[in-house]
């Protein structure tokens, strides 16, 4: 008697990468072009602001002048971004930028910079950033599969990531060379790739509903969506807690450490270079590894980030410092991708722009408040410092636990 043959379940195949999608290839090139440009301006800018003002206030001021309108129109950016289109509101943006850039570049060419023509361009970034930001985090979803966003969001952390290893040394010397106005026209000229990429990128299909829709109620139907949703809220809590306690406790803790402990500038270079070598490798090991139980893995990567953090103050030796923050950077590389893919994956193209700009007003708008707070218990006691942000990592990490679907995230 003949036997018949039963097929097996072919095992799924692995996801093809998304850098061989020709469009999200096209958008990444012009991107990674943008972000080598945008270290030039990154180096110039504050010897252009002390060169003009000698003041350390200035400087603040200035970053003053830009996080407030970004923070104020964040939502507004996001709600704009659903109702017309990301890849439009890029290109708005990205134009603007060049056209404001080069003025810089014109200005101090001719020798007439003045301290207010600074501000305006801080503010007008800040405007761009409030709107650039959601739209990007937005259209990239509509260049990809759906399973391939992870990788994806690793490409692009990545990315970002080794340029700003890469790219500021090289920056300063072509800037000592040629000039401080031509790290603006170089910036000007990179804008003009991220232009170019999107101007040969389709439109995502837009929702009728979602143009007629008034801005306002638009944001509100945004801001109810992330409420109504346990394991979004959740998330977008402890990436809101992570990058308050990281923010001013890394820029200002680890810089008064240094200074006081090991007295000097040069150990604090080592310090940050490992976060950022962690902070990479971190990326590029959450586009290879396949996690299963995502939100497990989040919620145990967030706890090892609290412990690191809290030992920070209490080590004597430079290379014990630099270690943690080597793992550290790692952990929170590895927690940044699955976060921010997992929730483009998860909403709906028509909120996706509302809501990763919750999503980054959460985490970008109270940057402002965690540098203010770090500095004053930085003044009071340093060790503490470093304890009561791991402490508090910790504690959040360990409410999200608590929720069951936050747990069962896949």
């Amino acid at each position: 008697m003949a036997t018949v043959a039963v097929p097996q379940p072919s095992a799924p195949s692995k996801p093809q990468h998304p850098l061989r999608e020709r469009n999200f290839r096209r958008l990444w090139i012009g991107s990674t072009v943008s972000l080598f440009g945008d270290h030039f301006y990154l180096v110039a800018m504050p010897w252009v602001i002390l060169q003009l003002t000698g003041s350390a206030v200035a400087m603040g001021t200035l970053m003053m002048a830009s996080s407030i309108p970004r923070a104020v129109l964040m939502l507004m950016g996001g709600a704009v971004t659903d109702r017309v289109s990301p890849r439009k509101v890029m290109m708005a943006t990205a134009t603007a930028r060049t056209v404001f850039v080069a003025a810089i570049g014109f200005l101090l060419w001719f020798h007439l910079l003045a301290l207010w023509q600074l501000y305006i361009l801080g503010f007008c970034f800040g405007v761009a950033d409030a709107f650039s930001f959601p739209a990007s985090a937005a259209f990239t979803p509509s260049l990809v599969k759906r399973e391939q966003m992870v990788m994806a969001s690793s490409v692009n952390q990545s990315t970002a990531q080794l340029t700003g290893i890469v790219v500021p040394a090289p920056a300063g010397l072509a800037i000592k060379a040629l000039g401080m106005a031509w790290a603006f026209f170089i910036d000007a000229v990179s804008f003009l790739f991220i232009l170019a990429a999107l101007w040969t990128l389709p439109d995502p299909p837009l929702p009728a509903r979602s143009a007629r829709k008034p801005i306002w109620p638009s944001i509100g139907e945004g801001l109810a969506y992330v409420g109504k949703d346990i394991p979004l809220r959740t998330l977008m809590l402890l990436a809101a807690v992570m990058n308050f306690c990281l923010a001013g406790t890394i820029a200002i803790g680890l810089a008064v450490l240094t200074k006081t402990r090991f007295g000097s500038p040069a150990a604090f270079g080592t310090v940050l270079s490992a976060a950022a070598a962690g902070t990479l490798a971190g990326a590029l090991l959450a586009g290879i590894w396949r996690v299963r139980r995502r939100g497990v893995m989040i919620l145990l990567v967030a706890v090892v980030l609290g412990l690191s953090l809290a030992t920070i103050g209490l080590l004597p030796r430079l290379w014990m410092v630099a270690s943690v923050l080597l793992i550290m950077g790692l952990s929170a590389g590895m927690t940044n991708v699955h976060i921010a893919a997992w929730i483009q994956q998860r909403v709906d193209q028509t909120l996706r722009g509302r809501v990763m700009s919750v999503l980054m007003l959460s985490v970008i708008g109270l940057l402002p408040l965690s540098y203010a707070v770090a500095g004053l218990l930085a003044a009071w006691n340093l060790k503490w410092l470093f304890i009561l942000a791991g402490a508090s990592l910790i504690v959040v990490s360990a409410a999200g636990a608590l929720q069951k679907p936050v747990r069962e995230i896949e």
